[in-house]
């Protein structure tokens, strides 16, 4: 690595601070790291963290860990790389571990439960303004629509799996880019770097070979670090055991989930909703709300239901103890495969962007997120303004139906207000989630919710 000057227990002040600071969504986080490191510390030019950042999005799981795990690895090589990936997750686990630990514990307080009550009526714009953003950067062309549409179909009226879904769409990405390339037009290339003070790791600067060794080795560790204690688990517990199934499907989730942490929680919800049964929809709407007030990445939903799936099939241990449990292996098993991708693929990075088959199918697979994150917040808005929701099936499609005397008139209030906050008046993400959770806790105390 260079010698920038910087020394590494320098660098983890910064990225103990970055991850301390790190609200509001990908967006917020990026934007933190960008102001940080480019901007104040000009530690990275524009252009080479827009480089790392392309990278990053390509990858599933969540961008801004990896994107920090990258730049600290460009900074302090392997080393850094974990101390800045860590940090980043560290204070978000400790925090939504005692806010876990709160709802199971606490949940049935009126107090609390009205504050619970107006975050899930919050998630709804929250997760509408998200599917927003995403379609305006994604859907760039009448074919991206359609895959958006179809992939949105799939989910909502045929409960298609999210893996299939995003396979299928990677593969209709590079058919098409071969032969219809201006079909799925590509994203716009990095800007030039800004002007002013020079950044610390140059443009033209490049990897040597004994540091991508360092970094192929670095992966090979995290790979057996991810799948060993899976092992480990399955032999111990059995396959049935609620710890090993949670580190079965957060593995898979960890590998498939392209586009963030709203497309994860479609795939997850789809899984332990429907499939397992651990949580309710409640659960991940109040996880979602929670992980937005939360520093870190909004990933640390699994945690939440990581947490509540143990702590509802405890077995023999206590249910606290177990959910604590639950929490950490799917905190281990989320995050350790982004350590693993950064590792294997950073010294190869420029060679896959100007991959053109690659980026067609990824942006095949951005459209089909899209669609995914859409039924996502149509099946958040479902259960919160009803009470009960039902599925019935019509031949090869399932259609869920809300019982229409179920409707809850405080929910579609609180989630009316919380759209005027969002689209109106443009306020942030903590702000909405506050005031409308402060409305939730207030009828909640008067009796109303």
């Amino acid at each position: 690595m260079p010698g920038h000057g910087v020394s590494l227990s320098g660098a983890a002040r910064v990225w103990a601070y970055i991850g301390l600071n790190s609200f509001g969504g990908p967006a917020g986080q990026i934007s933190v790291m960008h102001r940080e490191l480019v901007e104040t510390r000009h530690w990275i030019s524009e252009r080479r963290f827009l480089h790392a950042l392309n990278y990053c999005m390509v990858l599933p799981g969540p961008e801004a860990q990896q994107l920090a795990t990258y730049v600290g690895w460009l900074m302090h090589g392997v080393r850094g790389g974990v101390i800045a990936g860590s940090l980043f997750v560290i204070p978000g686990f400790f925090a939504m571990l005692a806010l876990s630990i709160a709802y199971a514990v606490l949940g049935e307080v009126p107090l609390v439960s009205g504050l619970l009550f107006g975050l899930q009526a919050a998630v709804v714009a929250i997760v509408v303004q998200a599917a927003i953003r995403i379609g305006r950067r994604t859907l760039r062309s009448p074919a991206l629509v359609l895959v958006a549409t179809c992939s949105f179909l799939a989910i909502a009226l045929v409960n298609v799996p999210f893996p299939a879904i995003i396979a299928v769409a990677g593969l209709f990405g590079w058919l098409a880019g071969r032969v219809r390339p201006h079909w799925l037009p590509l994203g716009g290339q990095p800007g030039e770097p800004r002007a002013g003070r020079p950044a610390l790791l140059a443009d033209d600067e490049h990897v040597d070979r004994a540091t991508a060794f360092r970094a192929f080795r670095a992966a090979l560790v995290a790979l057996a670090l991810w799948l060993l204690p899976v092992i480990a688990l399955a032999v111990a517990l059995g396959t049935e055991h609620v710890l090993t199934q949670e580190a079965f499907l957060f593995s898979k989730a960890a590998v498939v989930t392209f586009g963030g942490a709203y497309a994860v929680l479609g795939y997850v919800a789809q899984q332990a909703v429907d499939r397992y049964g651990w949580v309710t929809p409640q659960d991940m709407m109040v996880g979602l709300g929670l992980a937005e007030t939360t520093p870190g990445p909004l990933i640390m939903v699994v945690q939440f239901v990581g947490f509540l799936a143990a702590y509802n099939n405890p077995g023999d241990l206590p249910p606290v103890v177990a959910g604590v449990l639950g929490s950490i292996v799917t905190v281990w098993v989320t995050f350790v495969p982004c350590f693993l991708f950064i590792f294997l693929g950073a010294p190869f990075v420029e060679r896959l962007r100007d991959n053109d088959a690659l980026r067609h199918a990824l942006t095949a697979v951005g459209a089909a997120v899209t669609g995914v994150v859409l039924d996502l917040a149509l099946w958040f808005a479902m259960n919160t303004v009803f009470g009960s929701v039902q599925d019935r099936s019509y031949g090869p499609f399932v259609v869920p139906v809300p019982d229409l005397t179920s409707i809850q008139w405080a929910s579609v209030g609180l989630s009316a207000l919380a759209a005027v906050l969002v689209f109106r008046f443009r306020l942030g993400t903590l702000k909405v989630l506050a005031v409308i959770a402060g409305l939730g806790a207030a009828l909640a105390v008067a009796g109303i919710a």
